[in-house]
């Protein structure tokens, strides 16, 4: 039975609690390579040779379980939807594939270190204490930490991991050339294909399909050149960044010793992020040391199995205990600020409001009723159809497509909300999700043989990789019709009261009228 302290950075979780105190307490740290085969042996020669009453290991009980083959705690699917635990998505996919592909490396499995500690003392009949923090809460607060322009840097670390740098960066300048011409279209142009193409043109069949022509070959162009003008840059800032990792000096097993796997990759952010680093490693060494020196202090004889990487920072806390940091301060998360929260609230019932006050003011103006039934009938069905496509598109069965294009309309008026919530909800009832989807997508990610279309298409059956993109592409199809609506389809059935300025004037009109309305009343 695992002891728990949930929450205190002093009690450590021990699947194999300790006997009785054999002395006054001590601490020995071993610093390993997180796949070095010289580590494991290291490891089961100091705790044979030591003797303690406490094996401790640089693992969180999530990470515990799953090392012993048990179902670890499955990733709350409900959270993940509304983006709570994206951070633990992230952090299992992007340690445990790092780790996979150091361990194909060096032919050596990942965490073999920590395992050949687990078994030693088990064989010993050794007590066996959890220090380290849980890694979604590492991943929260260095995500927190981190400056925008980091995370941007990050990110695109993770995108050479999809597929060719420079399809990648044009895949990104097409998404953003397409909306750029939509855009484009509706306030302006034509920009490239002249206007007065087919003007000429006596036949009326054919001079209708130049009219139309016109606008779409126009907005392809401007599409295509958005592109190349968006995407190429972004492809080879990506191709410059796989350069610079693909160029980095070949790992020495020798000289892992120094810093383990994780941390081996982690300082590479400290040079851009120190608040990120400090998270990730400076915040955990400390986290660690309250933990073995609250071991100490109840008089047990610990050997402490870390990532070398930790290894000097825990030592001198243990050194010199008083120097660490109040235990409170290392767990939670960052506060970032209540004015900031109360400012997006407020920001999410205007829009809500500003929407109804839209249509209150231009029946006042006396526009007919109609004309209003057709604008929120568009706005029903431009946000219905582009979400629930969009779902579908992504795998998601036709019950939570539909629901998702059903509550489009209204999520797209509220930012609170958002119709992938609806979608993934729905979409639940046919999906398994746990975090061992992460270790299939791992190994998907790992084959550099398949097409990459075909690997993608694989991915989609995996029910985490599915939950996650049926959310997205359902809050990106709601987040076009928005647009589509407000810059193409709104000025076209604006038509009959002259327009969007037009639309603005009844506007005016109708708040003039309330206004007369209310001061009737209240006189």
């Amino acid at each position: 039975m695992t002891e728990r302290a949930d929450g205190d950075p002093v009690g450590a979780a021990t699947p194999t609690p300790p006997a009785e105190p054999s002395g006054e307490g001590s601490v020995t740290v071993v610093g390993t390579a997180h796949v070095s085969q010289d580590s494991v042996d290291e490891v089961e020669e100091t705790i044979e040779r030591e003797r303690p009453d406490v094996v401790a290991v640089e693992l969180d009980e999530n990470r515990y379980k799953r090392m012993q083959g048990e179902t670890p705690e499955d990733i709350d699917a409900g959270d993940l939807i509304k983006g709570k635990t994206v951070y633990q998505f992230i952090a299992y996919w992007l340690l445990s594939y790092i780790q996979t592909r150091l361990g194909e490396q060096f032919d050596t499995e990942p965490g073999a270190d920590m395992k050949a500690a687990v078994d030693t003392a088990e064989r010993n009949g050794m007590g066996l204490a959890l220090v380290d923090r849980d890694i979604q809460l590492t991943i929260q607060r260095f995500w927190k930490r981190m400056r925008l322009r980091e995370k941007f840097t990050m990110a695109g670390s993770m995108a050479i991991i999809l597929g060719p740098p420079l399809s990648v960066g044009l895949g990104v300048g097409m998404v953003v050339g397409l909306l750029v011409a939509v855009l484009g279209q509706a306030f302006g142009g034509p920009f490239f294909v002249p206007a007065s193409l087919g003007a000429g043109v006596s036949l009326p069949v054919l001079g209708t399909l130049a009219s139309v022509l016109v606008p779409v070959l126009d907005t392809l162009a401007l599409a295509g050149l958005t592109t190349v003008v968006v995407g190429l840059p972004i492809g080879l800032l990506l191709t410059r960044l796989a350069d610079d990792v693909d160029g980095e000096e070949e790992l020495d097993m020798g000289n892992l010793t120094d810093a383990d796997v994780v941390t081996a990759m982690i300082e590479e952010f400290r040079r851009f992020s120190p608040g990120g680093a400090q998270a990730l490693i400076d915040e955990r060494d400390a986290f660690i040391a309250h933990r073995l020196v609250a071991l100490r202090e109840a008089g047990y004889d610990v050997v402490a199995v870390v990532g070398a990487g930790h290894r000097e920072g825990i030592e001198g806390y243990l050194a010199n205990p008083e120097t660490l940091p109040p235990a409170e301060s290392l767990v939670g998360l960052p506060d970032s600020g209540r004015l900031g929260r109360i400012l997006y609230k407020a920001f999410g019932y205007l829009f809500t409001v500003g929407f109804l006050v839209f249509f209150i003011l231009l029946a006042m103006a006396g526009v007919r009723q109609s004309y209003l039934l057709v604008l929120f009938g568009v706005w029903f069905l431009v946000n219905g159809v582009i979400a629930a496509g969009l779902a579908k598109l992504a795998g998601a069965h036709w019950s939570s497509a539909l629901v998702g294009g059903g509550v489009a309309w209204l999520t797209s008026v509220n930012p609170l909300l958002a119709p992938g919530w609806f979608a993934g909800y729905v979409e639940l009832r046919y999906l398994d999700v746990s975090v061992g989807d992460i270790s299939t997508l791992n190994d998907l990610l790992s084959d550099e043989e398949s097409p990459i279309m075909d690997i993608v298409k694989r991915m989609r059956e995996v029910p985490l990789f599915r939950l996650i993109l049926v959310v997205g592409m359902t809050n990106i199809g709601s987040f076009i019709a928005s647009l589509l609506f407000a810059a193409v389809l709104l000025p076209q059935l604006s038509a009959e009261v002259g327009g969007v300025s037009g639309l603005a004037d009844q506007m005016v009109i109708g708040a003039r009228r309330s206004a007369e309305l209310i001061w009737e009343v209240v006189t």
